[in-house]
């Protein structure tokens, strides 16, 4: 079975956002800067998490689900009929893509590199 583990919410208003979980939930956010800009890194226990600040027109919780291949994974989904939002690509520590259902719900795989941790922030 593939197992969910990192949890991102992908939102508008990232301050709001880290100030609500945190108070509600416990959950800390720690700023991480990378190429791509500033991310917020969560910890949330069984799995990592992060928010990201982006355009989106209303917060959307995107879950990774670990894969052995994230280019089986991506095409497979094709198959069944979802849609490819990002291909798959390399980061410094795994491969991801995002997919998203007929019915509207997104879903990334990841496919960590060899003898990095599933744990990790991108």
């Amino acid at each position: 079975m593939n197992r969910v583990v990192h949890l991102e919410l992908h939102t508008p208003d990232r301050g709001g956002a880290s100030a609500l979980y945190s108070e509600l939930c416990g959950w800390q956010a720690e700023e991480l800067h990378t190429r791509s800009g500033s991310y917020l890194t969560l910890e949330l226990g069984s799995c990592g998490g992060g928010i990201v600040q982006c355009p989106a027109q209303r917060p959307v919780w995107l879950p990774y689900v670990e894969v052995d291949h994230v280019g089986d994974a991506t095409a497979r989904a094709e198959g069944l009929g979802a849609r490819v939002l990002l291909a798959p690509r390399e980061g410094p520590v795994g491969w991801r893509s995002v997919i998203v259902s007929a019915a509207g719900g997104e879903l990334a795989f990841w496919q960590p590199k060899s003898g990095i941790p599933t744990r990790w922030s991108e």
